[in-house]
């Protein structure tokens, strides 16, 4: 597995390659780490069917692996993203790193309580853990989908 400072010694080697080259190379990601078959993510608040008036308090939970921040990498450990009103990536797309978009929400932290402001009407919320790179793993690490209605 390489490390920031094995990237950066390969991408400084490649220096006199063409630029189209060396940015390839510079944007390639690694594949997200395995995890444990057992592992479990979930809503504990809120839950599916819940009507909420104001902003939405979440709390998640995750069983059968620890969470670390972003960028930090820990065999069996990823961090929470919620997505809002999106379909989980498929695919190509789960060699990438997540986006970082208001139906992408991003954790990296660590943390697994927040307080989204939701605009009202009917939204759908799914958790899915990604690795120290933001990356899903293959098999997604994801909750059930939820839906919710803000008032």
């Amino acid at each position: 597995m390489q490390t920031k400072r094995h990237r950066l010694t390969i991408m400084t080697a490649l220096l006199p390659i063409s630029v189209g080259v060396l940015s390839s190379v510079a944007t390639a990601q690694p594949a997200a780490a395995p995890f444990p078959a057992d592992a479990k993510v979930y809503f504990i608040a809120p839950k599916d069917g819940d009507v909420i008036t104001g902003k939405v308090s979440v709390v998640m939970g995750l069983k059968g692996m620890g969470i670390a921040p972003a960028g930090v990498e820990k065999e069996k450990t990823g961090h929470h993203h919620i997505l809002v009103d999106a379909d989980l990536p498929k695919g190509d797309d789960l060699e990438y790193p997540l986006s970082l978009d208001d139906n992408h929400r991003h954790f990296g932290g660590g943390q697994t309580e927040t307080v989204l402001d939701l605009k009202p009407g009917k939204h759908t919320l799914q958790l899915l853990i990604g690795d120290n790179n933001h990356i899903p793993h293959k098999t997604p690490v994801a909750s059930e989908k939820i839906t919710i209605t803000v008032k």
